[in-house]
Parts: C-alpha cells; sequence; structure tokens
C-alpha cells in the first residue's frame, strides 16, 4: 500500500509539473501545502482573505528583539511585506508593556498562500496573522519548547466575559493594533469586546475595527486592509459604523441566555458537504504563483 501510495505522489507531481490538468482534481490546500518557500515574485495578495493565494511572501524570521514566531514545524511565519512589517512593529510596542518582552507570533500565512491543510478558512493571502494572548516572559524559547508552549485562555462563561488572566496590557496592545492604518479588523471573543468598551475612557473610533467572534480567547486575529494598489486584491466590507459595542453586548447576552434554536423545515433539501476548494476554484494568478520559482 505504501509503495501504490508512493507511485500515485510521483506521478502526481510529475503532470503537476508539466502543468497537464491532472491536478484540477486536487484540493488546492494540497498544492499550497507542499510549498516551502515563497515565490520569487513581486509581493501581491491576490484574491480574498478566504480564497486566494499571496505572491512574493517573505517569512517573518523565527526570533527577534521582540517576537517569536510559534509553532515552526507549520511553516506559517509567511505573509506579505505589510503584514510581517506591522507585526515587528507591534511587537515593539507590546515590548513596552508591563511584563511583556514582546509578542509570541501564531499562524500567518503558508508561503504561498492558499488553503491551509488544517485549521484556518482565512489566512490565505497574507494579510492575517494571529498573535497569542500570552505575555512572553523571554525570547529564547528553543523550537522544541514552541511545539509544546501553549498560550492561555482570557475567557470566562464560554466567552461572555473576561477571567482573570485580562489585563491592562492586553487592552494597550489590542488598542494599539487596532490603531495602525494598516488594519481592516481584529477578531476577539465577545467578552474582551465588551471589556474593552466598558474600560475605554479616551479615543473610542479604534473600537470599530475590534470584532467580536468565536474562539479568539488564546489568540487575537489581525486582518490587515488590501495594501494601496493592489488590484488583485479583495477587501473586505468596512464593519458598520459606530464602536460596535452594543453588537458585541447583543453577542454576550445571546451567549448567556441562547436563543431557541430555528426548526428545521422537513421539506427542506439537507446540506451537501462543502467541496474541498480547487486551484481553478481560486484566482487565476495563483497557478502562476504555484510554477513560479
Amino acid at each position: 500500500m505504501k509503495q501504490i501510495q508512493v507511485l500515485i505522489a510521483i506521478v502526481t507531481g510529475f503532470f503537476y509539473a508539466l502543468a497537464l490538468p491532472l491536478h484540477a482534481e486536487v484540493p488546492a490546500k494540497q498544492l499550497f501545502g507542499a510549498e516551502t518557500k515563497g515565490s520569487k515574485q513581486r509581493p501581491a495578495p491576490l484574491g480574498s482573505y478566504a480564497k486566494g493565494c499571496v505572491a512574493g511572501a517573505v517569512a517573518l524570521p523565527e526570533t527577534g528583539p521582540t517576537w517569536q514566531a510559534m509553532r515552526l514545524s507549520r511553516n506559517r511565519n509567511w505573509g506579505h511585506p505589510d503584514t510581517i512589517d506591522f507585526i515587528q512593529d507591534l511587537s515593539r510596542f507590546a515590548a513596552k508593556q508591563p511584563g511583556w518582552e514582546g509578542l509570541y507570533v501564531g499562524d500567518i500565512s503558508q508561503p504561498r498562500g492558499g488553503p491551509m491543510l488544517s485549521g484556518h478558512r482565512s489566512h490565505q493571502i497574507g494579510l492575517d496573522a494571529d498573535i497569542w494572548m500570552l505575555p512572553p516572559e523571554r525570547l529564547n524559547l528553543s523550537r522544541k519548547e514552541r511545539e509544546s508552549i501553549s498560550s492561555i485562555s482570557l475567557r470566562r462563561a464560554k466567552g461572555a466575559y473576561v477571567n482573570n488572566n485580562w489585563s491592562a496590557q492586553h487592552h494597550a496592545v489590542l488598542r494599539a493594533a487596532a490603531k495602525d492604518k494598516r488594519v481592516a479588523r481584529i477578531f476577539v471573543f465577545p467578552g474582551a469586546k465588551v471589556r474593552m468598551c466598558n474600560d475605554e475612557t479616551g479615543d473610542r473610533r479604534w473600537l470599530r475595527k475590534i470584532r467580536p467572534w468565536w474562539g479568539h480567547h488564546y489568540h487575537f486575529h489581525v486582518r490587515l486592509a488590501c495594501p494601496r494598489g493592489a488590484k488583485g486584491c479583495v477587501d473586505q466590507a468596512m464593519p458598520p459604523k459606530g464602536d460596535g459595542c452594543a453588537e458585541a453586548e447583543q453577542w454576550v447576552r445571546n451567549i448567556l441566555n441562547p436563543p431557541p434554536p430555528q426548526p428545521r423545515d422537513p421539506n427542506a433539501p439537507r446540506p451537501k458537504p462543502r467541496r474541498e476548494a480547487r486551484l481553478s476554484d481560486l484566482p487565476a494568478q495563483c497557478a502562476h504563483v504555484l510554477r513560479s520559482e
């Protein structure tokens, strides 16, 4: 059986290298997940956050003066240069906070973006980054330690509230990230958004970018806007006007008192299972990204 699998992999790789249509049925996540380096192209995010790829991605150095990339075995510390610059800038701000040496950085993107082998549906165009909630006490973790250490959760009551791990430093780091003009939105669990709404006494405009979403209590997810002039990049719609605090409060109410489930229409057709994305589902430029050196 193993010999057959190896033979199939060799034949598939041969036809893919010739750009023949055999790979048309191969899930795109396998094609992009197999790439180990960025393409030698001009940096460009192509497509949308959950359906695209990235040309000319660069790697966040595994360790810097104010950051460390985590889970190196995933090889997901690649992104558009703007994303890498943003992370380094935010890490320098974080390093000025009491008790923080900088940032632990989770998944950014694969070397050429695209659908991931596991986990995220987004993070495909090099403009998303996960920042751990764990305040780094040291930045000399070994590769082995970075595989075994875990972040901390900040949620209580299924995300309705923050727990005792929440700090003023988390608020400050999230506020600094949201105020950055490159950032389009930041995803955190609902209780964190409500807490920031209640604690903020100054300019509240940045709160508009903080969006409640399920999970996101071990890390917060930063999404950058498409860089100026990136014609192949599709921006997400802007968040609704206002600070979004009332919306977050409604999320919390729904967590504490879940609305009754909607009855299923017995005559409605059963939903079809989601098909794995293929290369043909992505922007046409993504085939060139894969073929590039």
